[in-house]
């Protein structure tokens, strides 16, 4: 791909990058995941692979750029993420992650843009990502920029109650239960089949979770297998048709948010 024509901000020469983004025009999308365990059928970088690619995909639809993404996230969770006990997990501190997402944004403010939308591929980072674009823009208005505009999401909000009917015939489970399950999994096929090691795919059914959390976490109340409920019905296909959705409904947000 010649320079000119990627999407991707690590992949432009500064004065590239300057004229992109001169005069606020050009948004701006940051990819925030996690390296924490899919189960023994998925690769840790889950978190980071899909909300990047939908990125991508969203960018070259708008006219956007993609920045390079954040992939360490906050504390896996017991009923979303299996726990931050599993090996492979690696985690940061809130105040970390905070700190990370509000300098990231102060410095593309700071390069000229006016526009950033942050797509979050991990449930827990979502508080914290909110918080570092509250602390972010409350610095910038103290320095007299008060023109910057930031849209936060996690991007499966996009899916249809028709396409969660549809790629989920016997019932949805919840996202939270969909950790390692086949939404997931169905986008790893269609993205890049041979991370995926389906023969491993577990059969167990949904974990059973009360409505409270217990610290510190005790491991056996969680399934062996990392996953929280079972993606032995995902397919590529399932992925492609969630992954369009995805960029085509996120795509319209930012052209209508945005005014593109």
């Amino acid at each position: 791909m010649a320079e000119a024509d990627t999407v991707h901000i690590s992949e432009l020469t500064w004065s590239d990058y300057d004229k992109r983004l001169r005069g606020g025009a050009t948004p701006i999308l940051l990819p925030v995941g996690a390296l924490e365990q899919h189960g023994p059928h998925l690769p840790m970088n889950c978190d980071t692979i899909i909300p990047t690619a939908v990125c991508e995909r969203v960018a070259a639809r708008v006219g956007a750029l993609v920045a390079p993404p954040l992939e360490y996230g906050y504390k896996s969770q017991p009923r979303s993420g299996g726990g931050n006990h599993f090996p492979g997990t690696t985690s940061l501190d809130a105040a970390t992650l905070i700190a990370m997402g509000r300098d990231i944004i102060r410095e593309l403010a700071r390069h000229g843009a006016r526009k950033l939308a942050i797509v979050v591929g991990h449930t827990e980072n979502l508080m914290f990502t909110t918080e570092a674009c509250d602390l972010a823009l409350r610095e910038l208005r103290g320095e007299g920029i008060d023109d910057m505009r930031i849209m936060h999401m996690g991007y499966w909000e996009f899916s249809s109650e028709a396409t969660l009917r549809k790629v989920f015939p016997d019932g949805f489970p919840s996202w939270n239960l969909e950790h390692a399950g086949v939404m997931e999994t169905s986008v790893m096929l269609h993205l890049n089949k041979d991370l995926v090691r389906f023969d491993r795919v577990p059969t167990h059914p949904p974990a059973n979770f009360p409505p409270y959390d217990v610290y510190p976490v005790e491991p056996d109340r969680i399934p062996a297998s990392g996953a929280l409920s079972s993606g032995r019905t995902a397919s590529a296909e399932k992925g492609k048709f969630m992954l369009d959705e995805y960029v085509e409904s996120i795509a319209a947000a930012l052209s209508r948010e945005f005014v593109l």
